[in-house]
């Protein structure tokens, strides 16, 4: 069995927007949301800037008593997924519950809960770690949240392969669906790490970026000759993924078509990305989407703005789109929301998905030196309207090795 998948709502939390009018919206214009960390820790960081969700507040969303039992993490979660519901106008009957299910990715789940416990437990002589410490801070919170929430009784998993983690989490939703296992599918990811032992972590890892000396916004640089790194974020985005015949038979809004996926492994080194492993997962995804080089119309990139990956990326692009590849907008919007790291490709995603309902490229914003080695269109610092495209891409190349693309097009029933 095979069956064409369709995207029919989109909700997210973002550093640049809380919904996706203000997030598309925000892009264009290129309005960075990395900033000054304002947390009580801040002082204690070399690298003081991150892409945070300032103005999300739990208690115009959870009660007291729900926020006792649901982590930041999962609290984006839900709230992403509540906006992408509703813009799906997706009501399920109880005889379809048990074919629909819901994928998320994230890579530190509860970082602010496990942080806590830590602290209490090393610190103080008798320490008394909160009773729903497992509950909050495990993985696949988000998703089990989703599931009883929306009675979603098919395939509940979460992914966590490091910067792919949502990527992956749509990709394997969609196979769900395209395959005949599940009818509906929620399926994204969440990230809020944005503690002191996990932002310490990745200072000590060194691919962190140095803040702009005239603006903290302007400091992720994408393929730019003078990038230093990423910036960590936070946020979440939710997709809902669903049959085609049956979101026709319901009159849904369809934004496109989730036509094409792959992921698999550089199988080379734990950090460090490798062009042909890229290359063949861009290519599968092609092949699954039934596309050629020339039918992509643009592509959001996995653009860290760390040196070797922002570099490797381009040579995948040109590996895998020969001479096409001069051709086709590519922008890195992780210069505007930085690196949400197991949310990233969910965000990314939609980005892509928004762009092509559009016709509108967001850009990368802080380009203005040219890394040679980068000699795509990178679509430096303004965005693009009225660019005639049918069909976009999106990768997510992570740490580990584990590389994901998703390939979405115009749909036509």
């Amino acid at each position: 069995m095979s069956r064409r998948v369709v995207i029919t709502g989109l909700g997210i939390v973002s550093p640049v927007g809380q919904s996706p009018e203000q997030f598309f919206g925000n892009l264009m214009a290129g309005k960075s949301g990395i900033k000054h960390v304002q947390s009580t820790f801040a002082d204690r960081l070399s690298i003081r800037i991150a892409a945070t969700v300032d103005d999300f507040d739990p208690a115009a969303h959870f009660s007291k008593i729900q926020l006792t039992g649901i982590e930041r993490f999962s609290q984006l979660a839900l709230v992403a997924a509540e906006q992408a519901v509703q813009d799906a106008n997706l009501v399920l009957d109880e005889s379809e519950y048990h074919r629909a299910g819901v994928y998320m990715g994230s890579c530190l789940g509860g970082a602010g809960t496990l942080e806590d416990g830590y602290i209490e437990v090393f610190t103080r002589e008798n320490p008394r770690v909160k009773p729903l410490s497992v509950l909050l801070s495990m993985n696949n919170a988000a998703a089990s949240h989703l599931s009883i929430k929306y009675h979603l009784q098919g395939p509940n998993i979460t992914y966590s392969t490091a910067c792919s983690s949502s990527a992956i989490a749509l990709g394997e939703a969609y196979r769900q669906i395209k395959h005949g296992y599940a009818d509906v599918m929620l399926a994204g990811g969440s990230e809020a790490m944005l503690t002191l032992g996990a932002m310490k972590a990745w200072e000590a890892l060194r691919t962190l970026a140095h803040e702009d000396p005239s603006d903290p916004g302007a400091s992720c640089k994408p393929f730019s000759k003078n990038r230093s790194g990423l910036v960590l974020g936070e946020g979440a985005a939710v997709l809902v993924l669903e049959d085609a015949e049956r979101a026709i038979a319901r009159g849904a809004k369809i934004y496109a078509e989730l036509a094409g996926y792959d992921c698999s492994s550089d199988s080379s080194h734990i950090t460090k990305p490798d062009s042909a492993g890229q290359t063949r997962t861009i290519l599968n995804a092609l092949r699954d989407a039934q596309l050629q080089p020339q039918d992509i119309g643009y592509i959001n990139a996995h653009g860290t703005a760390t040196q070797a990956g922002d570099i490797e990326e381009t040579k995948a692009l040109k590996q895998a789109f020969g001479s096409h590849a001069h051709a086709i907008p590519v922008s890195s919007t992780k210069s505007m929301h930085g690196h949400l790291m197991g949310a990233t490709g969910a965000v990314e995603f939609m980005a892509a998905v928004l762009a092509l309902q559009h016709q509108a490229v967001p850009p990368t914003i802080n380009l203005h030196q040219h890394d040679p080695e980068c000699d795509l269109d990178y679509v430096p610092n303004l965005g693009r309207t009225n660019v005639a495209m049918d069909a976009v891409m999106s990768n997510s190349f992570a740490f580990g090795g584990t590389n994901a693309v998703l390939i979405a097009k115009r749909f036509v029933p």
